[in-house]
């Protein structure tokens, strides 16, 4: 992981949008192709999609780090009801995944809920939404990309 330059706010007015502290910040670099989180400089905790404090221990003391794309599944289940824009595709698998830096992130995953594990390893990929996702994307969210779990 390496560390960016951008340390977390210290108050409420300090948060930007473009800030990756914030979904459209967090959303705009990974559409830039990399994964930020947030990592407490009190305690270690890594958190994704950064937060400007941390939930472990309260700390303000955060900074934005890059955050690997490998991990494994933590808990999953399977979508046989979904949201009436995706209908169509249930059912679907969506997972917790623990990253390799100890911070979770929830996602779909490429896969059939009978061909998951706990402990299974997967990588993140980022991919641009369909036409069918930005229609059914609130009207900020139209551009932020995609992010899917493959099986490794």
């Amino acid at each position: 992981m390496t560390s960016s330059d951008q340390r977390g706010p210290l108050a409420p007015e300090d948060v930007t949008a473009d800030s990756p502290f914030t979904l459209p910040g967090f959303f705009d670099a990974l559409a830039a192709d990399t994964l930020y989180g947030a990592v407490c400089e009190e305690c270690d905790n890594a958190m994704v999609p950064p937060r400007p404090a941390c939930y472990a221990c309260g700390s303000r003391s955060v900074v934005a780090t890059e955050q690997p794309r490998s991990g494994h599944v933590v808990s999953y289940t399977e979508v046989r009801t979904a949201p009436p824009a995706f209908a169509d595709r249930a059912p679907y698998s969506v997972a917790v995944v623990e990253l390799d830096s100890g911070a979770r992130l929830t996602g779909r995953v490429d896969a059939a809920y009978e061909d998951l594990a706990v402990d299974q390893p997967v990588e993140l990929v980022v991919r641009e939404p369909t036409d069918e996702e930005r229609a059914a994307a609130l009207s900020y969210e139209a551009d932020w990309p995609v992010h899917v779990f493959e099986v490794r």
